[in-house]
């Protein structure tokens, strides 16, 4: 599975890195591939929202259904997420991301809470 992590580095900033993990099955179940998780919540974001920095409250995957966004890395990066971006937000500790809802709809997402 591809995916990207933004994750606090030892200098307290959060970073952004690709992941691919390798488990990716093509349609037959991979029990290898199997990550526990502890819950799923929706969420909805208007055009034009912005979150300024923010630590992830929890380890979660964050997976963009529809609409567009901006998360930007305390380094200074920036990525652009839509429909099937998947990132994993793991920068719990330290000075955190800014989150810009970009583009003329509504963001909708849904977070995938982890175990510590």
């Amino acid at each position: 599975m591809k995916y990207f992590r933004i994750y606090t580095g030892s200098d307290g900033l959060s970073h952004f890195e690709d992941v691919d993990d390798g488990t990716a099955a093509t349609g037959v179940p991979n029990p290898a591939g199997v990550i526990p998780a502890e819950g799923v919540e929706f969420r909805h974001a208007p055009v034009g929202r912005v979150m300024d920095y923010h630590p992830a409250p929890r380890r979660q995957f964050v997976i963009t259904l529809s609409g567009n966004a901006e998360i930007e890395a305390s380094d200074g990066e920036i990525r652009r997420v839509g429909p099937g971006s998947i990132m994993l937000a793991d920068d719990t500790t330290g000075k955190g991301h800014i989150t810009r809802v970009v583009g003329n709809a509504e963001r909708i997402y849904l977070f995938v809470t982890l175990p510590n």
